[in-house]
């Protein structure tokens, strides 16, 4: 059977526009001679559609769509395209339509609902209790749904599930397993795919179709990754990551050549998938420029190279906007970023003036004093920033990290303002490794040159919200900061244990950790963060904010 893995990038709610790629990709399957076609998850609504998938009119909307789109598919093809279809006991089911000349055949539908991390399925669908078997060209097709065959092999907490979608297809001797996917990026999870894919295709001794999806959808990041496993464990066709692709491959072939994946790189995975996401988020907002504040920090100057490789250092806006406090290295770091980078405009907004005309307004009233006077001067940025925003309509980009937003190192209504986090899933560290990364690989990743300065890297970190202030002054070192953090978010472990991996005194991993937890006001307020990591802020970690549980509870 010549199988084609169809990995397109969707996008949400635009039924005709993602109609259109399917028809693309099936002509183009078409000419190959492939016999079946394969689809990522949701393929024709986008994923995930989360409570747009139940306003009215979308589901049936999206089968017409797929109605039309059989009419394309040739009579020895079959396709399967990811849909939402009405169920019995619950409104919808997550289903794959069979498509084949002219005619919907049936719908397989997605038997294991996942429910966690940014996973909300059981919300929304009806789940099917047996694997879907259809014949094609000669043999025997199962056609699964992500988690169908995934069973949250590839996260961090495990579920057990009562059934084995993987294991009844077996059982009615599927020869073929097509697995229609939309599994959000993780650094690393991509290798833990294919080695999880590699394990059932010798367990089944089927072969395995795996089409995942690709693209940004507001805060999560598909890779694709697509892969066809043969019996025997091996990878014999793969699509491109971080890009649409399609590959058609005969599993007839006799001279099967074993396809080597490239080895893990978690710096470079993030870069591309925060390009992926921001490039992504743009284009279906509607936005083709942005503009960040320029600080001279190295949050900033990583932000302005990845936005610069997203969409082009023209498009690419910096505001530098000095106070009383910023040291000429930091104005000329500021001047220096976008030099190395060529960005389309820089501004300098000096916020003294603002800074100075609040105190005069409140100094009878409110003290200026301290953490107010500090937060005042990040509010005045953060209005120069959105003004400039309102002005040009380019989106603001936020240039705060993980471990600021986990400690609530950030200013709301300042530094926080903005559309779009690309590195709040960042710890500072993985700040800096990926910028030691773009100066030591400039060219591997679309630069010309070292885009960071190199000072902006070697220097002590700082808000430079009073004289000679650094982060240090109110936060750990960000090393042990993060390894702490690490502990606390990643693994979701206990005061103790963040004190065994770390070594860290016992009374600094509480203070740690009560900082996270009363930051969590900030978070919710926060931008989109694009997801990196098993456990980000935003959708997938849901926290309360007024809450009285204390960690050493737990002790």
């Amino acid at each position: 059977m010549k199988i084609a893995l169809c990995q397109i990038n969707a996008k949400i709610g635009d039924i005709a526009g993602n109609e259109a790629r399917h028809a693309e990709a099936i002509a183009r399957a078409a000419e190959l001679g492939a016999e079946l076609a394969v689809f990522p998850e949701m393929s024709i609504l986008g994923y995930p559609p989360r409570d747009l998938v139940e306003r009215s009119g979308v589901a049936e909307a999206c089968l017409a769509a797929v109605q039309r789109l059989s009419r394309v598919v040739p009579t020895n093809m079959a396709a399967l395209i990811g849909l939402p279809v009405r169920a019995e006991r619950r409104p919808l089911a997550n289903a794959l339509a069979i498509a084949r000349a002219g005619r919907i055949e049936g719908f397989a539908r997605k038997q294991l609902l996942p429910t966690y991390d940014v996973f909300d399925e059981d919300r929304h669908f009806d789940p099917a209790t047996r694997s879907t078997i259809f014949e094609q060209a000669g043999a025997r097709v199962a056609a699964l749904l992500c988690e169908d065959l995934w069973q949250s092999g590839d996260v961090t907490v495990r579920r057990d599930y009562a059934c084995d979608p993987v294991g009844d297809a077996v059982a009615q001797h599927a020869r073929v397993i097509a697995v229609s996917s939309a599994s959000p990026f993780i650094a690393g999870k991509d290798a833990l795919h294919g080695a999880l894919l590699m394990r059932r295709a010798r367990a089944s001794g089927a072969w395995i179709a795996s089409v995942n999806a690709v693209g940004g959808q507001d805060d999560l990041v598909f890779d694709g990754g697509s892969r066809l496993i043969a019996p025997d464990g091996r990878v014999v066709a793969a699509c491109a990551r971080f890009r649409e692709d399609l590959v058609v491959y005969d599993t007839a072939s006799s001279s099967a050549a074993e396809i080597t994946l490239a080895p893990s790189d978690a710096d470079a995975e993030r870069f591309h998938a925060i390009v992926l996401g921001l490039r992504d988020y743009l284009a279906k907002t509607g936005h083709k420029r942005v503009l960040l504040g320029l600080s001279g920090g190295i949050d900033s100057a990583l932000v302005a190279a990845l936005a610069s490789a997203a969409i082009g250092a023209s498009n690419v806006t910096g505001i530098l906007m000095p106070s009383r406090f910023s040291s000429d290295g930091s104005v000329q770091d500021a001047e220096e970023t976008a030099r190395l980078l060529g960005l389309g405009r820089i501004e300098t907004l000096p916020i003294d003036a603002i800074h100075r005309a609040i105190e005069s307004t409140v100094h009878a009233k409110f003290s200026t004093d301290g953490l107010a006077g500090e937060n005042l001067q990040s509010r005045a940025r953060g209005l120069l920033v959105m003004l400039a925003s309102n002005a040009t309509g380019a989106l603001v980009l936020t240039t705060g990290n993980k471990s600021e937003y986990a400690a609530g190192y950030a200013t709301l209504y300042g530094d926080m303002n903005g559309g779009l986090a690309p590195i709040g899933d960042l710890y500072k560290t993985e700040v800096y490794a990926m910028a030691r990364m773009l100066n030591a690989r400039p060219e591997e990743f679309g630069f010309a040159q070292p885009p960071i300065p190199s000072s902006s890297i070697e220097k002590a970190p700082s808000a430079e919200l009073r004289p000679n202030q650094t982060d240090q002054d109110s936060l750990p070192p960000y090393d042990l900061l993060d390894d702490v953090l690490r502990v606390l978010i990643d693994r979701e472990g206990s005061l103790d244990e963040a004190v065994a991996a770390t070594g860290a005194d016992s009374a600094l991993v509480e203070r740690i950790a009560t900082m996270l937890d009363r930051a969590q006001f900030k978070r919710d307020q926060a931008a989109v963060i694009l997801k990196l990591s098993p456990r980000t802020f935003g959708r997938g970690r849901r926290y309360p904010i007024a809450q009285g549980y204390r960690w050493k509870d737990a002790r």
